[in-house]
């Protein structure tokens, strides 16, 4: 039995997977174990994983299959050992005080969930601070920042959990976007939530994923997501509907970005629902505080079809190209 267990999902980051586990063993609160879940590798990443089991004993290794982030972060839930559960994403690396700083919080504020704040770590880019926000929440203030994307962000690498919130949610293995997928869920078993932007963990953004990475169907699924919880807040949460839906509208902008680059006919259908959806709600859009003028300004392009709405998307795409 330890205080917390560490996830580490591991599939074919050799570069990498090195600086994400060095900075796990250099943390300050000793009392962790770290499951290093090797999905399938076909490098040397499960070799390097077992390399650090033999030094250090806090370090537990499991080899299985390729089956998904999802599926190797619930491999881990299922063997964990600790009071409480942290994920890291094996190509991202966190402060030596992280989980002793989240685990600070749990405990002087009794909560059952605690967060800090994410570095985004770009290459030849200058990493931004974020504004300070530090506060004990309800659930449903937690979830409306988790709607607002802002103070609480859905991704679940950020977080320390009690283990019993995973005792009836695990990640779905049939989406790409598997922790908007269950961040709700499980914020809604929690009665106080510690929520600290104070930034602990670095998001490694490698060079050239945003432009190179080919469009598949699997990418769609980030509008199913949030079109489900949409479903989901009006259920349980009225009130937060209209942060719901901004969240669908913006999951539909984010998909029809990608779109437009594409140069196959594949996607046109999808292109063409997408452009309906946004059109049909273009009044909502417009008088939307929460959305960006640049969204605004892209809605309006919209009007005059999907080839005059790439033209920015387009120009800040070679932009990211040319820093890459």
């Amino acid at each position: 039995m330890c205080k917390i267990s560490i996830i580490v999902p591991v599939y074919n980051v050799e570069q990498y997977l090195e600086k994400c586990i060095n900075s796990i063993l250099a943390q300050t609160f000793r009392d962790i174990e770290i499951l290093l879940v090797d999905d399938g590798s076909t490098d040397n990443s499960g070799e390097i994983c077992d390399n650090y089991a033999k030094i250090d004993p806090r370090v537990k290794v499991i080899h299985k299959e390729n089956g998904g982030l999802s599926d190797a972060r619930n491999a881990g839930i299922k063997l964990a050992k600790g009071e409480y559960i942290g994920f890291i994403d094996s190509d991202d690396y966190i402060d030596e005080d992280m989980y002793e700083f989240l685990y600070t919080n749990i405990k002087k504020y009794n909560a059952d969930l605690a967060t800090c704040g994410i570095y985004d770590v770009h290459k030849d880019k200058e990493i931004k601070k974020l504004p300070y926000f530090s506060k004990l929440i309800d659930r449903e203030e937690a979830i409306e920042l988790v709607l607002d994307a802002k103070i609480i962000v859905a991704n679940a690498v950020n977080k320390l959990y009690k283990k019993d919130l995973f005792n009836e949610v695990l990640y779905p293995k049939d989406t790409i976007a598997e922790d908007a997928a269950v961040i709700l869920q499980i914020i809604n078993q929690c009665n106080r939530i510690y929520a600290d932007t104070t930034q602990k963990y670095y998001y490694y953004h490698r060079a050239n994923s945003i432009t190179s990475r080919k469009f598949t169907k699997k990418d769609l699924d980030i509008i199913d997501v949030w079109k489900a919880n949409e479903k989901w807040i009006i259920d349980y949460y009225p009130s937060l509907y209209e942060k719901a839906h901004t969240r669908v509208c913006w999951s539909y902008f984010v998909i029809l970005d990608k779109l437009v680059l594409i140069k196959e006919k594949e996607f046109d259908k999808e292109k063409k629902e997408i452009r309906k959806y946004l059109m049909k709600n273009i009044m909502f859009i417009l008088k939307n505080k929460r959305l960006t003028m640049q969204r605004k300004l892209s809605t309006l392009l919209l009007i005059f079809g999907t080839n005059v709405y790439k033209l920015p998307v387009k120009y800040k795409y070679e932009k990211i190209k040319t820093i890459n």
